[in-house]
């Protein structure tokens, strides 16, 4: 206790001595002309906020500024060996390093710390902060983006040949980092800036740190990207859906509607910019791809409900149609192999078989003497002939919209998956 208490005596002795004659008000040099040198090291601590709409971001960080107080010098000796004293910051001289791209509307105060003042005149202020900095945020490729967001540092008031400010290491210190939910810091490297303002003709050190992060793109992945990707899949099953289940344009309307839903959401949490997101080109093409299916569903339906009054199918789309790629996609009558297309019919002769020649029969009841009758018979032929006819000519028109129906559900449905897998990609 009694060393104690003397050393504690020392302590205000030399405390009493330091500060009978100093200021605060003045740089702390003995030749004015000579350059304060000021050592800035920056420890990040925590991301709190980063607020795209406005692009501003708020960090939570330790700032460690050392530099030398000429006029804050002892000899250990004479003092009990005491080599280090720890007093309130205000009441020495502290170098005005502010943050150049603040965006905070309050001013800015000082943390009310000690510093660590050595025999040698080493003075080391440790201070906690909490900056709120302009960040230019691009959203081009969100949620797979990345940003660079500058913090820059340097003296308000003194030019270069006054006070020099200089980073401690290469980069920030991210050994007590608390991890953001949202973004993965990847660094913080410094660099140094020399500049000459339009105001002043002397120069003015900076230094700035460059926080490098990116979106952590799970949650959107999940919430936003995958159900989109698995409706722009579901909408060209609708050319699988029958003609008959009337359900065809009902189906491709209802996935352009939920499209337009999962748009109205990203569009409000994304804040305003000239560049259109990545997800958002997504979302466009696929409801523009869903439009153009729905479309041709509507088409492909006219061509399925052709009436037997219909014109038949032209010979072209009968041959490269009903033939060739009806073949390669497997569209068959029932009971008809896979790539076999059906052989035409044909029409049933109306000539009765060729024989020998008659002779003129005698019989007064034969039904070669009833015209009438024949005549009767004939049309009633004709006209289930032409009925068949119909009935072909719609028959083909069907076919024709299956084959339309199978060939567009391929071209969709690869369209949607290169899609996806495109999107996708970017987050491995």
């Amino acid at each position: 206790m009694k060393g104690l208490g003397a050393e504690g005596r020392l302590a205000h002795k030399l405390f009493r001595n330091l500060f009978a004659n100093y200021t605060n008000a003045l740089r702390p040099v003995a030749d004015t002309d000579q350059t304060l040198n000021v050592t800035l090291e920056v420890t990040l601590s925590q991301i709190i906020d980063m607020d795209e709409r406005n692009q501003v971001l708020t960090l939570y960080l330790w700032i460690r500024q050392e530099w030398t107080d000429a006029y804050l010098q002892w000899d250990p000796n004479a003092y009990g060996g005491l080599d280090a004293i720890r007093i309130p910051s205000s009441l020495v001289w502290r170098p005005d390093i502010v943050l150049y791209n603040k965006a905070d509307t309050q001013p800015s105060a000082s943390a009310s710390t000690n510093v660590v003042v050595r025999h040698d005149g080493a003075v080391r202020w440790d201070a906690p902060a909490i900056t709120r900095s302009s960040c230019r945020v691009d959203v081009s490729a969100f949620p797979f983006d990345s940003q660079r967001c500058g913090l820059t540092f340097g003296s308000w008031t003194h030019g270069g040949h006054q006070l020099d400010v200089r980073a401690r290491g290469a980069s920030a210190s991210l050994a007590d980092f608390v991890e953001n939910v949202e973004w993965r810091v990847l660094g913080m490297p410094a660099r140094r800036r020399v500049l000459t303002y339009g105001c002043c003709s002397e120069p003015y050190p900076d230094v700035t740190f460059t926080l490098l992060l990116r979106r952590r793109a799970a949650a959107y992945v999940c919430n936003l990207l995958l159900p989109c990707v698995l409706i722009s899949l579901l909408a060209p099953l609708a050319f699988h859906l029958p003609a008959d289940s009337g359900e065809k344009v009902s189906l491709g309307v209802t996935v352009l509607l939920a499209l337009t839903v999962f748009q109205l959401i990203l569009a409000e949490s994304m804040p305003p910019a000239e560049s259109v997101p990545l997800i958002g080109k997504y979302y466009m093409a696929t409801m523009t791809m869903v439009t153009f299916s729905t479309a041709l569903t509507i088409l492909i339906m006219n061509l399925h409900y052709c009436g037997p009054s219909a014109r038949p199918v032209p010979a072209w789309a009968r041959v490269l149609l009903l033939g060739h790629l009806a073949r390669g996609l497997c569209v068959r009558e029932r009971g008809e192999p896979c790539g076999k297309s059906r052989p035409p019919e044909s029409a049933p002769s109306l000539q009765p078989p060729a024989g020998p020649a008659a002779s003129p029969c005698r019989e007064p009841r034969c039904l070669c003497h009833q015209e009438a009758l024949l005549c009767h018979i004939a049309s009633i032929a004709g006209t289930f002939r032409s009925h068949r006819a119909a009935q072909r000519r719609h028959e083909d028109w069907k076919r024709l919209a299956r084959v339309m129906d199978r060939f567009f559900l391929g071209v969709f449905f690869s369209m949607a998956l290169v899609m996806s897998l495109l999107v996708l990609v970017q987050a491995l």
